[in-house]
């Protein structure tokens, strides 16, 4: 156990900050400050210590250069037990300093909150990043505390131990310092490195335990701030394949502006629906495949109302999703404890995506791409109808997010159904006819998408046997010429877009 005799406190954010300041002084250790820090503790009427008082330096540059002189570093540096050291500390006069408090500078918050470079720049922290490597390189010593987040351990640890802390104490503190440290240096890194992509680098310091990973039998974290995302109002704890199927829901969600329902499982659409009124949409959307809809996760881009409520909560369901609730609408859906229902908030996701793979990571760009109008390539005689056009794009936004190889069938805006996760293309659109046909949708005037081109015309021969009037795909086939043909003589429509929406 090792007794705290002098702090030098460095920080930005004052929160909880004089309850800090009243624990140091009652337990009789000196204290150090710079700047603010100090005014800050002078107001409290409680003896206090300027760093320039210690080294005789003013601080300069415009509050660059405060704290980057020996007679701090020497005294969070020095080894207590080295005989070299403490003669250092007599023949310099230096203290020797116990607990370093330190906050730094909001660069991450400043980049997000402006584009003004300058600005930015002033935020990268020189003097408080070098104290907390320093006090946490010298853990034996010296107890470090690197940021607010740790201030309830450090109040917790005063009271506890009187002043004092164990070993173990200051190696568990130097080991988040240098998490602190390493993850502010990626921050200013990948905010010069935007240009580059020889490097990867990533640092997300705020983690959650799940249950289990996509297994019982798999550990499972989740790193990030959920709260970002979306507000938890209701039921149990959020599962690893849980977040996987909100992340499939949200992306195929954001697409639509008109009043729409989805469910999905396995991070599949397996219904969804657009209408004027949210409970038809609702009520379209579990038609597309009832069956599946059984313990899957629902989401709309509409606040939910009570009547909507009544319908849904005659499903079993895991997770809901929606901007908001009306507050009987909400009262419904909660009878189920263990129910998940989550308030989506307005986010912008990255714009990029990284994954583990191999003995490394893959990096790409969102694909952020959805088509319009002037993408779209007539390459047959006859061109879609307006409604026949409509449910193009409809269906042509599905098939972006389902699992590649992927065909979706879809009339009057609603999910028909789909082929998902086939190995062969033609294997996918059969799958989709025959799940059509079981929950009775008539397939004449339907169209047609799909996530990558035909490889051959046998795909458009079976679908325009299934009465599919008008198809969507990227095009680009060395035997393109093949479908055209097929569809010009049966008179199908089909544009090309251009583009390839492979999801795996």
């Amino acid at each position: 156990m090792k007794r705290i005799s002098s702090a030098l406190i460095s920080v930005f954010h004052k929160d909880r900050l004089d309850e800090i300041v009243q624990l140091l002084s009652d337990l009789n250790i000196t204290i150090y400050s710079t700047g603010g820090t100090y005014d800050f503790i002078k107001k409290m009427d409680i003896p206090a210590h300027t760093v320039e008082s210690l080294t005789s330096y003013p601080s300069i540059l415009g509050g660059r250069v405060k704290t980057l002189h020996p007679k701090v570093f020497g005294g969070i540096l020095g080894r207590r037990d080295n005989e070299s050291d403490i003669n250092h500390f007599k023949e310099y006069e230096i203290p020797e300093i116990d607990l370093v408090i330190v906050d730094l500078y909001p660069f991450e918050q400043t980049v997000l909150s402006t584009g003004n470079e300058q600005e930015i720049i002033e935020k990268i922290d020189i003097g408080g990043i070098s104290l907390i490597r320093a006090a946490a390189k010298n853990y034996k010593d010296v107890l470090i505390v690197p940021s607010f987040d740790q201030y309830d351990d450090l109040i917790s640890l005063l009271k506890e131990k009187n002043g004092s802390s164990t070993i173990e104490d200051r190696k568990k503190f130097a080991t988040q310092a240098f998490q602190v440290s390493s993850h502010y240096d990626i921050s200013i890194f990948n905010y010069f490195n935007q240009e580059k992509e020889d490097v990867f680098k990533q640092s997300i310091a705020q983690s959650t335990v799940l249950r289990y990973g996509e297994n019982p039998h798999q550990k499972g974290i989740y790193y990030g701030k959920l709260e970002d995302v979306f507000e938890q109002l209701h039921g149990k704890a959020i599962s690893y394949n849980n977040l996987g199927d909100l992340d499939a829901a949200i992306n195929l969600i954001n697409e639509f502006d008109e009043t729409t329902f989805a469910i999905l499982k396995h991070n599949n659409a397996c219904g969804i629906a657009c209408r004027e009124r949210l409970i038809d949409a609702w009520k379209d959307a579990l038609a597309g495949d009832p069956i599946s809809a059984f313990g899957g996760v629902l989401i709309t881009n509409k606040v939910v109302d009570e009547e909507t409520a009544g319908e849904i909560n005659k499903l079993f369901f895991e997770i809901i999703l929606a901007p908001g609730y009306d507050p009987k609408a909400l009262e419904v859906i909660k009878t189920k404890k263990n129910r998940i229902i989550l308030r989506k908030k307005l986010y912008d996701f990255p714009a990029k995506q990284f994954r583990s793979i191999l003995n490394g990571v893959i990096e790409q760009d969102r694909d952020l791409k959805m088509e319009d109008n002037s993408d779209l390539k007539v390459v047959t005689k006859s061109s879609p109808s307006e409604y026949e056009q409509t449910d193009l794009f409809f269906a042509n936004k599905i098939v972006k997010h389902t699992k590649s190889n992927t065909i979706v069938l879809a009339k009057n805006k609603q999910l028909c159904a789909s082929g998902v996760g086939q190995t062969s293309r033609v294997d996918a659109l059969k799958q989709a006819i025959i799940k059509a046909g079981e929950f009775g949708f008539d397939l004449n005037g339907a169209v047609l998408a799909s996530d990558a081109f035909f490889p051959f015309a046998d795909s458009v021969e079976i679908a325009q046997k299934a009465g599919i009037s008008a198809v969507i795909q990227p095009g680009g086939s060395v035997r393109d010429q093949e479908s055209i043909d097929f569809c010009d003589a049966h008179n199908v429509s089909m544009v090309f877009t251009g583009y390839r929406h492979f999801k795996h």
